[in-house]
């Protein structure tokens, strides 16, 4: 089977102070564990509460060179990294297949997309960062580093976020703490070891093993960090932020996803529709922030849309990421399969009818957390719309509609808007008044909720993100900045305000 392998990985420990160190005093271990094969196990890492406090301090202290580099310097170190990653492209896809259940193809896909997201940050990031010069005055306003940097990520983009991100902290002339999904612990230090590579000073990048609930807490509530970049759910985002309440002045950036919405209208291209929601929503097994989680549909062609989405469904290839024309895999644990299917009895129970039946699915013989994809007609004008949560995994929620105005007014109900897709004629004469209506942190017209481009500022709309733009938008954010006004000119008493009386001569 091409790219598969079982050997245990080296469990190097925490990278800090330029070193991969093994705690001193174990408080637990986070488990790598293949989804789509338990028997495959990558080993135990180590972690300690302690580690975070010995990271966030080294941290501090490798910022106070950091920041006094200049650009080009930074910018060869993140060529640095970027070189790393492309000559161990393989590695990583098997790494982030063994971990996260995906496809070997669709890993590949993720390493060149981390790759093209250095390039993008060096190609055209750069220039946000520069000064903004007042030539009629000695003024000025810089961009300025704002210190140590927090990263906590999610498992289901474990070589991308944490590439995007922390690649602009250090442009931006920070230093970072990163801590990797506990799903994903191997391709988290794998980012530790390329990062190493570079040769980076000691302090400017530093990583921590272990779980969300205790190394992820110690960690995004550090009072030694200057900024937090949290991926994941928006019950996590919350208790972060009720934990660093009287920190309001912590720049965080909240990315929760919640998944996006599809609305398809009657003059749509229905192969095209079907495809992309099929697509946008179970790729990946539908775990991505912005999977397709919700299709509204107007009345015209609803029965052919859903006629059509179920039968090509059904014909999805479901297995082990390593075999060859899989489209997706597990989910990535046990207690999120039980999610997705109380999910699905939630439904049933609230009179919504399945189209298509989800439920548990054997793995070919592998013992996996598989699962089947599942498409459910909503009534969503039964008081239960179903309208103010994230879908699980594969699962698609349909609603009917009888006009786009229903379909907008239905949409902007919605919690988590992260993204949109609009499926319509191009000659549509109400594109332009469905755009203006539509409450969505980014609109894709005829094409499916996960495309994105990094270059373009996004933001996920209710409850999908704290409202700050993430892409190469990113600098900005890790960066202050600060105005500087000269004076050269003697001093000239005339000039005193009234009532300092000031001599003048």
């Amino acid at each position: 089977m091409a790219g598969e392998t079982r050997e245990r990985l080296l469990r190097r420990g925490d990278y800090i102070w330029g070193s991969f160190i093994k705690p001193e005093r174990v408080d637990g271990y986070v488990v790598g564990v293949n989804p789509g094969d338990r028997t495959d196990q990558l080993g135990r890492f180590p972690f300690s509460e302690s580690s975070v406090d010995d990271a966030v301090a080294c941290a501090a202290r490798g910022a106070v060179a950091w920041r006094r580099t200049t650009m080009p310097e930074r910018a060869a170190a993140v060529r640095k990294f970027r070189e790393a990653v492309n000559r161990h492209q393989e590695k990583f896809a098997e790494l982030l297949t063994r971990e996260t259940g995906k496809p070997l193809w669709e890993s590949r896909q993720e390493v060149v997309a981390a790759i093209r997201a250095v390039d993008l940050l060096l190609e055209d990031g750069l220039v946000l960062l520069d000064p903004r010069v007042l030539d009629e005055k000695e003024a000025r306003s810089d961009y300025r580093p704002r210190g140590v940097v927090g990263i906590i990520c999610p498992y289901n983009l474990p070589l991308l976020i944490p590439t995007l991100q922390s690649a602009s902290a250090l442009l931006a002339g920070n230093t970072v703490v990163f801590k990797p999904s506990k799903f994903t612990p191997g391709s988290g230090q794998l980012v530790a070891e390329m990062w190493d590579r570079c040769r980076l000073p000691r302090g400017v990048f530093n990583m921590v093993q272990g779980s969300g609930s205790g190394i992820g807490q110690r960690l995004a509530t550090h009072r030694g960090l200057d900024v937090l970049l949290f991926s994941g759910s928006f019950a996590t985002a919350m208790a972060i932020r009720r934990a660093t309440f009287e920190r309001p002045e912590l720049p965080t950036l909240y990315q929760c996803g919640g998944k996006g919405c599809a609305i398809v209208l009657d003059d749509c291209e229905v192969d095209r529709a079907v495809y992309e929601v099929m697509i946008g929503a179970f790729l990946t097994a539908g775990q991505r922030h912005n999977s397709t989680g919700r299709v509204i549909v107007t009345r015209g062609v609803y029965d052919q849309f859903c006629d059509q989405l179920v039968k090509r469904t059904e014909g999805l290839n479901i297995g082990y990421g390593f075999q060859d024309e899989t489209f997706f895999g597990p989910v990535i644990s046990e207690n999120f399969r039980s999610r997705y299917r109380r999910y699905g009895r939630a439904l049933l129970a609230r009179g919504h009818k399945p189209l298509l039946a989800g439920g548990n699915r054997e793995g070919g013989g592998r013992k996996g957390f598989y699962v089947n994809p599942a498409i459910y007609e909503v009534n969503w004008e039964n008081g239960h719309g179903f309208l103010n949560d994230e879908p699980p995994g594969p699962s698609l929620l349909v609603y009917k509609v009888a006009s786009w105005e229903e379909a907008v007014a239905l949409h902007n109900q919605l919690v988590y808007r992260v993204s949109t897709s609009l499926f319509l004629s191009p000659e549509n004469t109400y594109i332009e008044e469905l755009a203006n209506r539509l409450k969505t942190g980014s609109l894709n017209v005829n094409r499916g909720t996960i495309g994105a481009s990094l270059r373009l500022p996004a933001v996920g709309l209710g409850r999908s993100s704290n409202g700050i733009p993430a892409g190469i938008d990113l600098l900005r954010f890790l960066s202050t900045p600060r105005s500087t006004l000269v004076e050269r000119r003697a001093f000239d008493p005339s000039q005193a305000v009234p009532g300092t009386n000031w001599p003048t001569s």
